[in-house]
């Protein structure tokens, strides 16, 4: 049997993938809770205050709608990843829609390191890359600091190498 490759398989086997850390389910679930908790509150006042079923069905809805989310949340987690070659970084994320960004290193004008309060208090950080074309922007979120400093000098490293050659 003579497995040909899938034209739609965005994901190329050729590379070692770099998985960003689980952890980061936590913190999509933690930021997905309080937009959860926000609406809810909503909803439980306008039910308390008037009766009306609607704002029942609203929390019923909102509930379902939390639970299916944080089932998909934790599935787009596994589908991040990212792979360092010779001339580019690859970075691939995506469930329904599947998307591969290939940045060339020479088109880098600048790699930021960053982590919010949930991020931080996870001990995670993400990478983004900046192109001079703002479409062709990639982020790799999840990763530990160290991992993303690493990252970061690396990419930097090489973004000048490749580009004293334009």
């Amino acid at each position: 049997m003579n497995e040909q490759p899938d034209p739609l398989e965005p994901w190329p086997r050729t590379v070692a993938w770099q998985p960003v850390s689980r952890d980061l389910v936590w913190v999509e679930v933690i930021r997905l809770a309080i937009g959860v908790t926000v609406l809810l509150t909503g909803l439980a006042v306008g039910w308390a205050l008037t009766g009306a079923w609607p704002f029942g069905l609203g929390v019923a809805v909102v509930l379902l709608g939390g639970g299916w989310r944080s089932w998909v949340i934790i599935r787009a987690v596994r589908a991040w990843g990212y792979a360092e070659r010779d001339n580019d970084l690859l970075v691939r994320h995506g469930l329904l829609v599947r998307r591969l960004s290939i940045v060339p290193y020479a088109r880098m004008q600048f790699v930021d390191v960053s982590a919010g309060p949930l991020e931080r208090a996870f001990d995670l950080a993400t990478v983004q890359l900046h192109t001079a074309a703002a479409a062709s922007d990639a982020r790799v979120p999840g990763l530990r600091p160290t991992e993303a400093a690493r990252l970061r000098d690396r990419l930097t490293a090489l973004g000048e190498d490749r580009a004293e050659g334009l």
